[in-house]
């Protein structure tokens, strides 16, 4: 499974270990990414997510997950969020009409 936020796109990045005696050696910064259960109330079920921590507080402070999905352009949201975008803005269409 990939080490990647499925809402911002968050994924590894690297850099060095660096000691004391400035000997630097590869390493991997691994992105704090959490299993999520967020509820839409759009689409009335839960849905499933990897998400970083960053990523679930901004969801929290937008207000939802719809809102955080209806609010964010799609360049800047993963593949999962994008799908679940369009999932959403149909759900919130056929509810107005």
């Amino acid at each position: 499974m990939a080490r990647r936020c499925d809402f911002t796109g968050k994924g590894v990045m690297a850099g060095n270990n660096v000691s004391h005696a400035n000997n630097r050696t590869r390493r991997r910064f691994l992105p704090n990414l959490q299993e999520a259960s967020l509820y839409s109330d759009a689409l009335g079920q839960s849905v499933q997510v990897r998400l970083s921590t960053s990523a679930i507080r901004t969801v929290e402070k937008r207000g939802g997950i719809d809102a955080f999905l209806l609010s964010t352009p799609s360049e800047k949201l993963g593949t999962k969020a994008r799908v679940l975008r369009r999932q959403v803005q149909k759900a919130v269409a056929g509810k107005a009409a």
